[in-house]
């Protein structure tokens, strides 16, 4: 580990005694500028593939060229993908607004009560959701209790609105009729309610990677994806980037077919336009887990 800064100077030097390659001196110039405007950790995270020993040293012929193709090809992916999941966070949101609120006509703020939520939800909810903070920084929330003061909660259409997609996730999670939570699954052509959450949860961890600029093209689900005769996951790998665009092209489907045919069109003419780098090709196919059709 590092443990004194260093000049963008000094840390070409750094990538070249390691065996990085800069074409000539135009190139390094524009190193520099690079590694200012992303940074030498950062950047790390997209050579480490072309790393071949504990001492960071590179394969030979590793071009910075490479690295910096890698690097924006995981910046584009991430704008693809952030496109459609966008449409499928605010799909999902209504969808359990409207199916959960409908089934609790008469009780406006259902995610409060111990009748439809489990109690430790319920518990928790003002302290880890319905804080102070919350209520102060949404304008609509803020403006529901200054119209409604003795209101302990906003209606569970604006409330909702308001938290975090995996939040969300939680509040389906803690319903205790299996019934509803299965009318809410079937919506997206899927029966059983385990298979849901799962596609569900691996949404929310591709979502929290690309709406904070994490990195993408390695990144492997923590818990394997269900399987399904809905998806075909490439060499039956369940936990790939590959296989997670999968799920998030299934649900996308479901809500309009002609945007999954967009955006599914974007990711292949994404990865086409690698075909004659193999070098990120084989990333493409080994880390991302994509083979084409």
């Amino acid at each position: 580990m590092g443990i004194k800064a260093t000049t963008v100077e000094e840390q070409i030097q750094k990538l070249i005694g390691r065996g990085m390659v800069f074409e000539n001196g135009q190139e390094i110039e524009k190193a520099k500028e690079i590694l200012l405007d992303i940074g030498y950790y950062r950047l790390g995270f997209y050579w480490n593939p072309f790393e071949i020993d504990k001492k960071h040293n590179f394969a030979n012929g590793t071009k910075f060229s490479d690295v910096v193709c890698l690097y924006y090809l995981d910046v584009d992916l991430k704008n693809i993908l952030n496109k459609a999941l966008n449409r499928i966070e605010i799909n999902l949101r209504t969808q359990i607004i409207y199916h959960v609120s409908n089934n609790y006509s008469d009780n406006p703020t259902w995610f409060a009560s111990k009748k439809v939520m489990v109690s430790k939800f319920v518990d928790e909810f003002p302290l880890k959701s319905y804080t102070e903070k919350f209520k102060g920084s949404n304008k609509p929330i803020k403006r529901h209790h200054s119209n409604y003061p003795n209101d302990i909660y906003a209606p569970a259409w604006k409330t909702l609105e308001f938290l975090t997609f995996g939040s969300i996730y939680t509040i389906y999670y803690s319903l205790r009729d299996p019934v509803l939570k299965g009318e809410i699954a079937n919506y997206y052509g899927i029966k059983k309610i385990k298979v849901f959450e799962n596609f569900y949860n691996t949404i929310v961890f591709i979502r929290n990677i690309c709406a904070h600029s994490g990195i993408l093209y390695d990144s492997n689900t923590p818990k394997e994806i269900e399987t399904t005769p809905l998806i075909k996951f490439n060499n039956n790998n369940r936990h790939s980037l590959d296989s997670s665009i999968k799920v998030i092209l299934y649900f996308l489907e479901r809500i309009s077919p002609s945007r999954k045919k967009i955006i599914e069109d974007e990711i292949i003419t994404l990865f086409d336009a690698y075909d004659h780098n193999p070098k990120i090709q084989k990333i493409i196919i080994e880390k991302i887990g994509y083979l084409k059709k």
